[in-house]
């Protein structure tokens, strides 16, 4: 009986491993490509993105350009490649700051615990309290819209996020067996946390990460959609949906365009953040 036994689990093990690479390896796919398109575009485009040529307005795909013009003539493939550029560049520097930031603070506060732990959740609620769009509006009050303002927005709304996680993760840290025969042999609680909670949570920081990308990619394209984001004329995705608000019925693939790039590049945060938990989950490696 046993060999039937093994026979029939083995291929569920092989199943899970598989399923478990697919989103791995689709998430790499579709950021890989989203990344080098990226790249591409700060050394070459179809055309200037800000070129306009107001004979060839409203361009259907195909007509002129592979992707056809916007309402000034302006190439769209040229502006989605560029504004692919601008909305990754802002939201992985938001979320590297937030992430730093946040889980600089959350690593500390499992290991001074007492009035800090405290005071630490109580300034992420309240910043909990303002979302990143009237963050935003404030800052652009101040210092007007830009890449600036949209980091920084995205950023400040990260920090509590990754201190909260930071900080759940880390007390689990703490009551292990490796943390409490570090404290007995004398190191100090600073040395602990770089050399033993810090190695044994980056995994969950990395995973976290890159589902908060795909949050902030949707956060930087509101942004832009409201005219906090880059200023014109710099293209961004969210400000190229709301430019075509107007020609829906004209010329619909205005909007549908950015709006697919938007959920695309979503998708592979989200499908490359599940695909490096279950990776780096042993609970899912042993089954």
């Amino acid at each position: 009986m046993a060999p039937i036994v093994s026979s029939a689990i083995f291929p569920r093990r092989r199943s899970f491993g598989l399923s478990r690479r697919k989103n791995l390896i689709t998430g790499i796919i579709v950021i890989g490509v989203l990344a080098a398109i990226a790249l591409l575009s700060l050394f070459w485009t179809p055309l200037p993105p800000a070129k306009m040529q107001i004979i060839h307005k409203l361009q259907p795909p195909l007509a002129f350009g592979l992707l056809g013009t916007d309402q000034f003539g302006r190439d769209v493939l040229s502006m989605l490649m560029v504004g692919c550029w601008n909305s990754l560049s802002i939201a992985v520097s938001a979320v590297a700051i937030g992430g730093t930031l946040g889980s600089i603070a959350g690593i500390s506060a499992a290991a001074i615990r007492g009035p800090y732990e405290t005071l630490l959740m109580r300034a992420c609620d309240v910043i909990f309290a303002l979302p990143p769009i009237l963050s935003a509006m404030i800052l652009g009050a101040f210092l007007g819209p830009g890449r600036f303002t949209a980091i920084t927005a995205i950023a400040v709304f990260m920090v509590p996020v990754f201190a909260r996680v930071t900080l759940a993760t880390s007390l689990q840290a703490w009551s292990r067996d490796y943390v409490l025969a570090a404290q007995a042999i004398g190191n100090s609680r600073f040395t602990i946390s770089v050399r033993h909670v810090l190695p044994n949570i980056v995994s969950q920081i990395i995973v976290h990460a890159a589902i908060q990308l795909g949050l902030a990619i949707l956060t930087e394209a509101g942004l832009s959609f409201l005219g906090l984001g880059m200023a014109p004329p710099a293209p961004t995705w969210g400000r190229m949906l709301a430019d075509a608000q107007t020609f829906l019925s004209l010329a619909p693939w205005l909007a549908i365009l950015p709006g697919l790039a938007i959920a695309l590049t979503v998708f592979g945060f989200n499908m490359l953040g599940d695909g490096l938990r279950d990776l780096f989950d042993p609970r899912e490696a042993s089954r």
